[in-house]
């Protein structure tokens, strides 16, 4: 790794600041934890620490069945009410606040101001871009997006983009920092409104309501369409190989021109539907039925236990070992 005039060593980060401990923040801290970091976390709800610490607990098996790093524990983690004092000698910088743009722009910039100049900053934000998050920072060309996938301290993905003012040495920087600690890394190329996966995910999402309030499938019938279809595909492939193999021996060019007129069939409709309190109603008594007599905390921890087989399973593959 080519190391960036005034950045820091990624191999001599020893600390962590977390800016929002929250689902996503504390998943953050949770993985910074496992990987052998200490954390100094800053959150304005007063029951921040007793939040995060839970939340810590109930995915330290998880990490510890993934692998931890030699050092980390759970309890290597400090919570501050002060801001400054959370991000006194941190190496790096994950904020993870609510997605309010007023909120992140001047969070963005107090983290700027108490921060040595050579500090990476991140934001997991899920749709915002970083050009119109670091609009009041000092130092914008060190702020960049790295957007995580919940749960954060399981699934490896993160994405990350810069802004119209941020240094492409940052972006490259954070890109490899990520790495470092053992996440996949997309570096997108430029911003786009809600990055890539989130984009794809939505669609889907919306069309899944379509369904519902027009009455052509349950929650169930959509979950299970996807748990039990295409989604057993693309922890392999992704959607793109699979319709390469979807066309044999021709691969995606007999693909596109055999099916390449589908394409324009009403399979899909892309606007979102209103969201009217009938299909809200809807979405919500079908979860309820679903998920049956299992809590949202045995939800997690049969999707945790899923998510890891699945990883365990397709690294196995990938080095050559069925």
């Amino acid at each position: 790794m080519t190391q960036a005039p005034g950045r820091p060593d990624p191999a001599g980060i020893t600390t962590i600041g977390c800016v929002g401990i929250g689902t996503i923040g504390g998943g953050w801290a949770a993985y910074f934890l496992a990987r052998g970091y200490d954390v100094q976390a800053w959150d304005p709800s007063p029951d921040a620490a007793d939040r995060v610490a839970r939340l810590i607990g109930a995915a330290w098996p998880a990490l510890t069945e993934l692998g931890l790093a030699e050092g980390a524990s759970p309890d290597r983690i400090s919570v501050y009410a002060d801001l400054e004092e959370a991000l006194d000698g941190v190496g790096f910088v994950q904020e993870s606040a609510p997605e309010v743009l007023p909120m992140k722009q001047e969070l963005l910039a107090r983290i700027d101001a108490a921060t040595a100049p050579g500090t990476i900053i991140a934001s997991s934000t899920s749709g915002y871009s970083m050009t119109e998050m670091a609009v009041a920072a000092a130092r914008p060309e060190r702020l960049v997006v790295g957007h995580p996938f919940n749960p954060p301290y399981l699934i490896p993905l993160v994405e990350v983009v810069g802004g119209e003012r941020t240094a492409p040495e940052a972006v490259q920087w954070a890109a490899d920092w990520y790495e470092h600690i053992g996440k996949s890394v997309i570096t997108m190329d430029q911003e786009v409104p809600g990055f890539i996966a989130n984009r794809l995910q939505e669609a889907l999402w919306r069309e899944a309501l379509h369904m519902i309030e027009n009455g052509e499938a349950t929650v169930e019938q959509i979950d299970r369409s996807i748990t039990d279809g295409p989604g057993l595909r693309w922890p392999v492939h992704g959607p793109m190989l699979t319709f390469h193999l979807a066309g044999g021996e021709g691969g995606m060019a007999h693909m596109l021109d055999h099916f390449g007129p589908s394409l324009k069939s009403p399979w899909t409709r892309l606007e979102a539907p209103e969201l009217t309190s009938r299909l809200r109603d809807s979405v919500v008594a079908g979860c309820d039925s679903e998920a049956g007599s299992r809590t949202v905390a045995d939800l997690v921890a049969e999707r945790d236990s899923a998510i890891i087989a699945i990883r365990k399973a397709i690294e196995q593959l990938r080095e050559g070992h069925p």
